[in-house]
C-alpha cells in the first residue's frame, strides 16, 4: 500500500513541474488571446493522446461515457471560470482562489469515493494554503464576481480531479485525456474565432507548442498518480506547481524571492511532509 501511495506522491509532484511549465509557456506566449491559449493547449493534447490509442489499439469509445464526459465538462468549466478570473483579478488573487481546490477534493473524495477525512489532511492543507498566500501575497481589491468565479474554478477542478480517481477502475489514461482536450478543443474553438484570433509569431507560435505538450504531460501525470492513491490524499500535492513556479520565476525570469515568499515554500514543504508523515 505504501509503494502505491509513494508511486502517486511522485506522479503528482512531477504533474505539477509540468502544470508549473505549463504556465511558464503562456506567459511566454505574450498577448495572445485566452482562448486561443487555451485551444492550442488542448488540440496539441488531443493529437498526441489520438498517436498514444492508437499505437496501443485501446478503444477511443472508452467505457464510462457518462463519467468522461463529467470529466470533460468539468475540466473545461474550471479552465474558463480560472481565466476569467485571471482576466479580472490580480494574478496572485487567482492563484489563492483557484488553490482551495484540495479542499473541496477533500469532500467530494469523501461523500462519493468513500475515502475518509483526517484531521492531519485538514491541517495540512491549512498549513500549505497559509503557504501559497505568503507565496504569491495577493492584494486587497477584490471584487464580487471574479471571487466568485474563483471559487467555481476550484470547485469544478475538484469535480474533474476526483472524477479521475473514479475513472480509474474503468478507462484507459490515454482515453480519459482523449476526451477531456478533444471536448474541451471543440467548446474554446468558437470562443476563439468570435474572440478574434490572432496569428502568432514564430515564438509564440512555439510557446503555444510548448502549452499543449506540457499540459499533455501534466495530465497524464495528475491521472497516473490518481490510479496509485486516494484522491484526498494526493490533492495536498498539487500545491508543489506554486513552489516549482518560484523556483522556474527564479531561473527564467531572475524574479528573487524575498523572505516572507521563502517562508511560504517552506509551510508548503512542510505541510507536505506533514501530510505523508501522518497518513503513513
Amino acid at each position: 500500500m505504501n509503494i502505491k501511495r509513494n508511486k502517486g506522491i511522485f506522479y503528482m509532484i512531477l504533474a505539477s513541474l509540468f502544470f508549473a511549465l505549463m504556465a511558464s509557456s503562456v506567459k511566454f506566449a505574450g498577448d495572445l488571446p485566452t482562448m486561443e491559449k487555451v485551444f492550442f493547449r488542448n488540440l496539441v493534447g488531443l493529437i498526441i493522446s489520438c498517436l498514444f490509442i492508437y499505437k496501443s489499439k485501446v478503444s477511443f469509445l472508452g467505457v464510462n461515457k457518462k463519467f468522461l464526459l463529467l470529466r470533460s465538462l468539468a475540466g473545461f468549466t474550471g479552465a474558463v471560470f480560472y481565466f476569467y478570473t485571471l482576466d479580472k483579478l490580480p494574478l496572485s488573487n487567482a492563484v489563492i482562489l483557484q488553490q482551495t481546490n484540495p479542499f473541496f477534493v477533500l469532500a467530494f473524495a469523501c461523500f462519493f469515493l468513500n475515502e475518509s477525512i483526517k484531521k492531519s489532511q485538514i491541517l495540512s492543507i491549512l498549513i500549505a494554503i497559509t503557504g501559497v498566500i505568503l507565496i504569491v501575497q495577493p492584494q486587497h481589491d477584490y471584487s464580487l464576481l471574479p471571487s466568485i468565479t474563483g471559487l467555481l474554478s476550484a470547485f469544478f477542478a475538484a469535480i474533474a480531479y476526483t472524477t479521475v480517481r473514479h475513472l480509474r477502475l474503468s478507462d484507459h489514461p490515454q482515453v480519459i485525456i482523449f476526451y477531456f482536450t478533444g471536448i474541451s478543443s471543440l467548446l474554446a474553438l468558437p470562443f476563439m474565432i468570435l474572440g478574434g484570433f490572432i496569428m502568432p509569431s514564430l515564438s509564440e507560435f512555439i510557446a503555444l507548442l510548448l502549452i499543449g505538450v506540457f499540459a499533455f504531460i501534466a495530465q497524464t501525470l495528475m491521472t497516473k498518480a490518481y490510479s496509485y492513491a486516494e484522491a484526498g490524499d494526493l490533492s495536498l500535492y498539487s500545491y508543489g506547481k506554486t513552489v516549482f513556479s518560484v523556483i522556474i520565476g527564479i531561473v527564467f525570469f531572475l524574479e528573487i524571492p524575498g523572505l516572507v515568499t521563502a517562508i511560504g515554500v517552506s509551510l508548503v514543504l512542510f505541510a507536505s511532509y506533514l501530510n505523508y508523515i501522518f497518513k503513513k
